[in-house]
Parts: C-alpha cells; structure tokens; sequence
C-alpha cells in the first residue's frame, strides 16, 4: 500500500509539475491571489489529494480481492483433493457398499472439479479393467457368491455412471473425457445409446464382449477416436442402431468378429473415418444391410467374409435406347 501510495503522490506532482513548465516563468513577487482564487487553489488541491486517495483505494481493494481469490483457490483444490483422496482410498475396501458409495462419491466430485475431472475418470475406469473373479457356487458357498454379486453391482453401477455422462442432455457432461476400457470383459447389458463423442479417446482395445448388449443406439461420433483394436466379439450384441458417423474415427482395426452380432441398422456414415483394417469375419454376424446414408463407407470391409452383410448394390442403370425411330414407334 506504501509503495501505491508513493507511486499515486509521484504522478501527481509530475502533473503538476509538467502544467506549471507549459506556463513559463512566473514572478511570484508580483502575485497578488485574491481570496477566491486562493479557495480555488484550495479546492484544487483537495480534489488531487481525493484523486490520489482514490488510486491508492482502488489498488487496495484490487490487491485485497486478489489474495482473497488465490487463498479461496487453494482452499478449494485442497478440500477438492482430500475428497478424491478419501473416496480413492475406500475403492478397495472388502465390503461392496463401501466401495459403491466411493464410486458416486467419485462421480460427484468429477462433476464439481472439472480440473480434476480426468483423474477421477480414470480412476472409474481403472476399477472396470481389474480382473473379476470367477461366480462362485451360490450353493456351496452363499457368503461368497453374495459378495461376487456385491463387487458386480459396483461395477455395473460404474458404466452407468459414466454412460448418463455422456447423453447429449446429461446435466453435467463428460464429453470430451478420456475412457480407457481397454482389455475389459462385458457380459452384460452397458447402455451407450444418445452418447455424444465429440472428443476424447474411447477405448475398448482388446475388450472381450462375450454376452449382453453394447448399445450406441443414436450416439454421434463426431470427432475424437473410439478404438476397438484387437477386440473380440464372440457373443451377445453391439448395436449402433441409428448412429450417425459423421466426424473423428471409430477403428475394428485387428478385431475378431466370432460370435454374436454387430448391427449398424439405419445408421448414418457421412463423415469421418470408420475403419476395419485386419478385422477377422469368422462367425457371428456383422450387418450394414439397413444402413441410411451409405455416402462414407468404412474403409478396408472385405467383399465377402462370414457373417458379413453389406448394404445391397444399387441397381445397374439400363442402357440408353437411343432415339425412338418411327419404326420403333409402331402403328398408332
């Protein structure tokens, strides 16, 4: 405050010293003021001072909003990061409940920090890609059959976590998000349908889809990348019914298509890049029969492979007759 202070009386003087040098030489001897123009002077002086109070305030003030802001910052982002520290801790607790309500508190705090929202994220994701173990014999030991049940409904409540996220009206978006799926197992029901993937990097690389249903029902793939490199889909069913591929890139690079079906019924490939490059057609059913917009193809499809269905050929056009002649008019 000293310094502004100093600063604010320095300008003053300088702009009073600079207005008195535009007027020359004055012989002060001579100068008879009289006393309006001595109250003027006065007043004159006062309002210079109030000026330069004015400054100085407003560097205070300024100052004071400042330190308050950067110590708020810091408080926040420390209780932001002791409520990640607590929720992460309790992910690997032994009882199911535990872990659940760690799992919506990590959600609740991705939606409140969105500077940390990726650390959560990938958090959530992490617990998907741990190996599950096996269902055990609910007959032979009930006790550990509940609580296989319990760890399932911790997961299965983490993709629907992050599939409400990513609707185009979800009240606050993941879009954009980074989400590492890659290696996971899926043998049940994960609901993608009206996700919004306008950026980031989805990755289902190497995932096994062995049962239940993928369903990107009317999703918009409008930019970043959905990567299923080296996935195996050996049963149950992904469905994009309705989606439209109009931006980014969605790569069956390396995959295997073995079993169950992948359907594009009444999808829309307009834009963008949707490749099966190396992709192996060796049982199960992969449909593009009823698509609705065929303008951009996937690249590398083979012509004919198992269970690969292709949109039917347009027909081709017949041949120009040429002009009719009077003869091939006929008698009328």
């Amino acid at each position: 405050m000293a310094v502004a202070l100093v600063l604010a009386a320095s300008a003053a003087v300088g702009l009073i010293a600079l207005a008195l040098s535009q007027l020359g030489a004055v012989n002060l001897a001579s100068v008879r003021p009289t006393t309006t123009e001595v109250l003027e002077i006065v007043k004159i002086a006062l309002a210079v001072v109030a000026g330069v109070g004015g400054v100085v305030a407003l560097v205070v003030a300024y100052r004071k909003q400042r330190i308050s802001e950067a110590g708020e910052s810091r408080e926040q982002a420390k209780l932001f990061n002791e409520r990640f520290a607590t929720a992460a801790g309790r992910l690997g607790d032994d009882s199911p409940a535990v872990r659940l309500a760690s799992v919506h508190a990590l959600a609740a705090l991705a939606d409140d920090w969105e500077g940390g929202r990726q650390m959560c994220v990938d958090v959530l994701c992490a617990c998907l890609r741990m190996p599950s173990a096996p269902e055990p014999d609910a007959v032979a030991d009930p006790a550990a059959h509940t609580s296989w049940r319990g760890m399932r409904e911790v997961r299965l409540t983490i993709w629907r976590l992050i599939a409400a996220h990513l609707k185009a009206d979800a009240s606050i978006p993941w879009h954009g998000a980074d989400l590492d799926f890659t290696g996971v197992t899926i043998d049940h029901t994960v609901n993608f349908a009206g996700a919004v993937l306008p950026s980031g990097v989805v990755r289902f690389s190497g995932a096994k889809f062995l049962g239940g249903l993928i369903r990107f029902d009317q999703a918009e793939f409008s930019g970043g990348s959905v990567l299923f490199g080296g996935a195996e889909f050996s049963g149950g069913g992904v469905y994009f019914y309705s989606a439209r591929f109009c931006g980014g890139m969605v790569g069956f690079d390396r995959a295997r298509f073995s079993g169950g079906t992948v359907g594009f019924g009444k999808a829309e490939f307009s834009a963008g890049v949707v490749g099966f490059g190396g992709a192996k057609f060796c049982g199960g059913t992969v449909r593009f029969d009823a698509v609705a917009d065929w303008s951009h193809p996937p690249a590398d499809l083979p012509a004919n492979a198992p269970g690969l269905v292709l949109p039917p050929s347009p027909a081709a056009p017949l041949p120009d007759p040429g002009p009719l002649s009077g003869a091939d008019i006929g008698p009328p």
